[in-house]
């Protein structure tokens, strides 16, 4: 085992706006479950440790979720769980959901809580599960490129033992990997910046060790001993993968990793229009070229991220073996230079760069009354265009809004992640039934562009609370199937209970009492 910084709790998005005993509830109207003395006292047993210090629950009890940054400056928090219990091992975890399920009480588990949909929110109390302590590099394979290790594990400690001990590297670097764990990479399908040349979190995961409801342990994949492609049966990693917690617990993931590499090369080009930026990117993949990363800002977000006027602004960077990168990027610039693209400064890249990760201006745009959130959603490139331009006129046109943009951050060959961003502000900034009503139509518009031209909901955030009013017509006869294997793998329905649009026995999500879900 290859030693990784010990594990460190999640990082929170904004201060209280009240001591954490005296907190409010935004979900107080929903049914919850108590954890009691006897049930307590079972779960310290188990070696996992407990906590019911007002502080603990006040953090469990929210995620990056941008609207719940106004709550949490209100004084309020999503919903307080009963008590927060923090696992070591895999034992513990499954020795917990044992002993909740058993008890009919709902675990909600996460690791940084980045998420920024709600997905942590424990919506019907209970337990919060924090997965934080599942920490470690287990095992790393140099010869066959892949790694086994805790789902607790963060994202730059990660990536520092595979550079130091075995210069290696995941190649997943999300916006959040500051904040996020290997277990919230999972259980969103999460997307790092890079995946256009190292792939989704779904095609980094080799392999995953689960504890299902009843607390039993299951492997799949190469954690199962089996071989890369397996053709045993259909591919259980893939069930789990995105589940958000409402099938199983993640405690473990064998990842498929890449050599550091040892060249890189930058471009940038400006567009007269949107489109004809995603056109140059459509014919870039569609040779079979895939520069790792590939970033087309609309005019709005050129002039905001940038400081030029009057453009589209493209930026790339690709990185790994000299012929390869040359090959990718060569063609590349030859798209753009068919479709009108003027060659910028390389320089904007590394500006890129040294941002990408800031997160820093969300919590003052809360205080100032500023109602923000991003929308990412896949789509084919024959409708791409079409969905920029819809959904930034939809946006725009909810009354009090700001502002309205859009990005393209992810491409393939078959299509690509558009990233929508909104902001609104009413006439009284502290008016809190108008900032609820319009977040929900700038998601209502949102969601209605991308249903009526086929694009999906969401590419890599995830459904959580937010996307959930949302799922049940976007996956069709296959959210019953959805259901149904919920019922089979959660007959209690203690994970996550809420979440994914699915029912509960525990009630349903109904309405918060600022109106958000």
């Amino acid at each position: 085992m290859t030693p990784v910084e010990p594990s460190r709790p999640p990082t929170p998005p904004i201060e209280w706006g009240a001591d954490p005993s005296e907190l409010g509830e935004v979900f107080s109207g929903q049914p919850g479950t108590a954890v009691d003395e006897n049930l307590e006292r079972a779960l310290s047993a188990t070696g996992a440790s407990v906590s019911r210090r007002p502080a603990d629950l006040a953090e469990a009890s929210r995620d990056w979720w941008p609207i719940s940054l106004r709550w949490a400056a209100a004084g309020l928090a999503p919903r307080l769980p009963s008590l927060v219990v923090r696992p070591h091992d895999t034992s513990e975890v499954s020795a917990v959901l044992a002993l909740a399920g058993a008890a009919s009480v709902p675990v909600t588990a996460a690791g940084g809580r980045s998420g920024v949909c709600g997905g942590a929110v424990p919506l019907h109390g209970g337990i919060a599960l924090d997965c934080c302590g599942l920490a470690g590099l287990y095992e790393v394979d140099a010869e066959s490129l892949r790694c086994r290790v805790g789902a607790g594990t963060f994202g730059p400690e990660l990536e520092r033992a595979l550079r130091e001990e075995h210069s290696l590297t995941v190649g997943h670097f999300p916006q959040s990997i500051d904040l996020a764990t290997v277990g919230g990479w999972v259980a969103c399908r999460g997307a790092g910046q890079s995946s256009t040349r190292y792939g989704k979190i779904e095609d980094i995961v080799a392999g995953l060790e689960v504890v299902l409801a009843d607390g039993r342990v299951v492997r799949t994949g190469a954690l199962a001993g089996a071989g890369p492609r397996s053709a045993t049966g259909p591919d259980l990693t893939q069930l789990f993968l995105g589940s958000e917690g409402t099938l199983a617990v993640v405690t473990a993931a064998s990842l498929r990793l890449h050599p550091l590499p040892g060249y890189e090369r930058r471009a940038a080009f400006a567009f007269a229009s949107f489109a004809g930026g995603l056109e140059a990117l459509r014919l870039t993949l569609s040779h079979g070229a895939t520069p790792a990363v590939v970033r087309l800002y609309d005019e709005a977000e050129t002039r905001r991220s940038f400081e030029l006027e009057g453009t589209n602004l493209l930026i790339a960077l690709d990185e790994g073996e000299r012929r390869v990168c040359d090959a990718a990027m060569d063609l590349l610039a030859a798209a753009a230079s068919d479709l009108g693209g003027r060659p910028a400064d390389e320089r904007l890249v590394g500006r890129w760069l040294e941002g990408r990760n800031d997160v820093s201006s969300l919590a003052p745009l809360t205080r100032a009354g500023i109602v923000v959130d991003t929308i990412e959603v896949s789509a084919p490139w024959s409708v791409l265009s079409s969905l920029a331009s819809e959904v930034t006129s939809a946006l725009s046109a909810v009354p009090g809004c700001l502002a309205a943009s859009v990005h393209e951050s992810h491409a393939y060959t078959d299509g690509a992640c558009l990233y929508f961003t909104f902001a609104g502000r009413g006439e009284d900034p502290d008016d809190d039934d108008w900032a609820a009503a319009y977040y929900r139509l700038s998601w209502d518009v949102a969601m209605a562009g991308c249903r009526r031209l086929g694009a999906s909901i969401s590419h890599h955030h995830g459904v959580g609370l937010v996307r959930a009013p949302y799922m049940k017509e976007a996956l069709g006869e296959g959210f019953a199937v959805l259901e149904s294997l919920k019922r089979a793998l959660d007959p209690k329905g203690i994970l996550n209970p809420g979440k994914l649009g699915l029912s509960s026995p525990f009630g349903p999500p109904g309405e918060p009492a600022r109106g958000v879900v």
